[in-house]
């Protein structure tokens, strides 16, 4: 029977314990003749295709979840979960489940319960819920841990008969009378029921009513001598602040849950052992699912997110409350770092949205530390995530501002204008320009084009924000004041300009290449390393090494521009190799292009040969084949052949036939300019029918052609001069 089809998210079970999407479209139950079997299939909401099909095993254990989600496993570690749009979806697709398997939806576990075979059948039932009963509780929880079947019929029992609330029930009633030997038993059954690893006992566990309960039973593990006191820390120290009030009520739960679970999960359960890694992998979905609901309802919840950039720009804004603002954004950016890719991108295109970058562009510049760090961390996620995020918004930016104010320019002045002794912020802020300038980052780009525009806008309007301490430092009135330079060889400046620029060739970027040799970078260098002289120190050792670093890697535009322009004043240098390197690797470039050339003129002539050939072989051809077809032939005019040679006519005709041919050999000065175009001429041609194509094209000169109709012999044809009178 097939139903409305709900939409609905499929996700698996990582190895990792990370839950991956498997696709998102439109579920429905159907039964398949072909298979005999019924299945849940799931189509595309895209293109209405199939992307699914999951059958429903009766023997399956299927869980249905408050979220509204339904998880399952198909084999041993591989767990499914589809997560529905809207809860009246997921409760029909739970009931055409639980009619395959035979179920009532209301009361599959009772169903269970009675199936068990009579090896579980001492699991039908536990103990009544007593003090003088919690040993007896505790070693049947340790002992169905020998069997997963055990296991999950106990998971059934605990949820069927209420018996977790009735145990955190008897909880209160052991604390007030500070009996301890009870309530270590209680900690024990407590970290067992959480170790089933079953998310129908975590929504019971977890519930708002349970929870501090579950905490408390925790806080008296036999192994210490007086109890931890989580709960006085859960309520007291850990108190949940809210910068801009939450109205929805549903999100504040979530927040709240979130946060216990994940104490209890990092700080009150032991470590699982290397076997039992998997043990809380739906603890790990369960946080994994409200993480995706607080971000989900904190994205739809324009009225809050709009109040939260709003008074964190505002300059009446009190400190406190700012940095509140900055934590609470930096926390749902760490809340995303579990999320799936897609998740992510929605998150950061929705923060983009609501001005993200202008208002940290804002806070970044106030004078207080803790603001400023928190506002380089949101940039650290955001960069870590994607720099196409920045790079867009940065080229966006430089679209409409009016002023040089840009948002990579601020980044830039704090780094160099930090205050902070130990230099942390710039730390931050030199990770944060490192990332964005990336050439690894940039391969990952969407397209070249954003790639190069972006690196534009950054040397055009950027790169002189950079370097402008340097050139303060390096000025001339500087320098004659401070008298470095003429003083110190070595000076840092010079040697970390040195540093700057072997950085950049060892990229091996022609871009950078081109700027280097456009702006003639290299004639500083040697200057300064001629003006060094002999001295063999660090400036001499640094720059030497700058030219091997060109020879090793034979980067042929630097190699080629610096042996052109500079090798004259190198090649006094003999106490190393590098310059006469260079020079040996520029001759070796030149010699393999004069090869190349020698060897492309070599195939071009070849080439040309054989295509002459061809044609020579074709005109041959073609000749012989006039000659079989009977067409007319002129003899040489000189033959030492016999008369009986020549066609078979009379004297006077060929005498008439040599005289029209000298009178054309006279005459063809005059004809050729409005007569007939050739390409060369002989002194013997061949004649050719006016439609022959081979030879040149006759065109008949209307007064020759009046003077033969009215004193010469009948109309003849006239001598086509052909290829073939070269080869006669």
């Amino acid at each position: 029977m097939a139903l409305t089809q709900p939409g609905v998210k499929v996700y698996i079970l990582n190895d990792e314990q990370q839950w991956d999407n498997l696709g998102t479209g439109f579920i429905s139950c159907t039964y398949l003749e072909r298979h005999h079997e019924t299945s849940l299939l799931i189509t595309s909401e895209v293109s209405h295709t199939l992307i699914l099909m999951l059958k429903i095993n009766r023997h399956t254990v299927y869980q249905k979840q408050k979220k509204p989600l339904i998880i399952w496993s198909e084999a041993e570690n591989q767990s499914l979960a589809l997560r529905f749009w809207d809860p009246d979806g997921c409760q029909a697709i739970w009931e055409e489940i639980c009619r395959v398997q035979g179920k009532d939806p209301s009361d599959e576990m009772k169903q269970d319960l009675l199936n068990a075979t009579p090896y579980t059948s001492t699991l039908v039932y536990l103990p009544d819920c007593e003090l003088s009963t919690l040993e007896q509780i505790a070693g049947l929880v340790n002992l169905v841990f020998a069997s997963p079947v055990w296991r999950d019929r106990l998971a059934l029992i605990l949820e069927s008969e209420e018996y977790v609330k009735k145990l955190l029930q008897l909880f209160h009633t052991c604390e007030r009378l500070e009996n301890i030997k009870a309530l270590h038993h209680l900690h024990e059954i407590i970290t067992r029921i959480l170790f089933l690893n079953k998310t129908s006992l975590f929504e019971v566990m977890f519930s708002d009513e349970c929870i501090m309960d579950v905490v408390g039973c925790l806080e008296y593990d036999p192994t210490l001598a007086q109890p931890e006191r989580h709960r006085n820390f859960l309520t007291q120290n850990a108190k949940f602040r809210e910068v801009i009030p939450i109205t929805d009520t549903e999100l504040k739960q979530k927040i709240h849950q979130t946060h216990k679970v994940q104490y209890i999960r990092d700080i009150l359960l032991p470590v699982p052992s290397m076997v039992d890694e998997n043990v809380l992998s739906k603890l790990h979905t369960f946080l994994f699912f409200n993480k995706i609901e607080i971000v989900s309802i904190l994205q739809e919840d324009y009225r809050f997110l709009y109040e939260v950039f709003t008074q964190l720009i505002a300059a009446s804004t009190a400190t406190d409350k700012r940095l509140g603002l900055l934590h609470f954004l930096k926390e749902v950016c760490e809340f995303s770092q579990i999320l799936q890719p897609e998740h992510k991108g929605v998150l950061f295109q929705t923060l983009t949205h609501w001005g993200i970058f202008p208002s940290l562009k804002i806070v970044m510049v106030i004078d207080d530390l803790p603001i400023k760090s928190a506002a380089i961390d949101i940039v650290a996620f955001l960069v870590h995530h994607s720099p196409s995020i920045i790079w867009s918004y940065i080229m966006e930016e430089f679209q409409h501002c009016e002023s040089d104010k840009f948002f990579l320019n601020v980044i830039i002045e704090q780094m160099i204008c930090d205050t902070d002794p130990e230099l942390g912020g710039a730390i931050q802020f030199m990770g944060v320009l490192r990332s964005l300038l990336d050439p690894n980052n940039m391969l990952a780009a969407p397209n070249e084009c954003e790639k190069d525009e972006f690196l534009n806008f950054f040397y055009k309007h950027c790169m002189c924000v950079l370097v402008e301490p340097i050139l303060e430092t390096t000025a001339e009135d500087k320098c004659e004041k401070d008298n470095i330079v003429e003083s110190n060889k070595n000076s840092p400046n010079n040697l970390g300009a040195l540093r700057f620029m072997r950085r950049i060739v060892g990229l091996q970027d022609e871009f950078y290449n081109c700027y280097i040799i456009k702006g003639n970078l290299f004639e500083p260098v040697i200057k300064a390393f001629l003006d060094n002289g002999s001295r063999y120190n660090i400036l001499s050792s640094a720059i030497i090494e700058l030219f091997e670093c060109v020879r090793v890697n034979n980067i042929k535009s630097l190699v080629a521009h610096i042996v052109e322009k500079f090798y004259k004043a190198l090649e006094s240098i003999e106490y190393v190799q590098t310059f006469k390197g260079l020079k040996i690797r520029y001759d070796e470039e030149k010699e393999r292009q004069s090869k190349i050339q020698n060897l492309r003129s070599m195939q071009h002539t070849k080439v040309l040969c054989e295509g002459a050939e061809a044609f020579w072989e074709m005109e041959e051809m073609s000749f012989k084949e006039d000659k079989e077809d009977g067409e007319v032939l002129m003899p040489p005019l000189e033959t030492s052949e016999p008369e009986d040679h020549f066609p078979s006519c009379s004297d006077e005709a060929v005498k008439v036939k040599q005289a029209e041919v000298q009178e054309d050999k006279a005459d063809l000065s005059r004809r050729t300019p409005g007569g007939f175009t050739f390409a060369s001429s002989h002194s013997a041609g061949v004649a050719s029918s006016p439609s022959s194509s081979r030879g040149a094209d006759v065109v008949d000169d209307p007064a020759v052609e009046d003077d033969d109709k009215e004193d010469g012999p009948p109309p003849r044809t006239r001598p086509c001069l052909s290829w073939e009178t070269f080869n006669m």
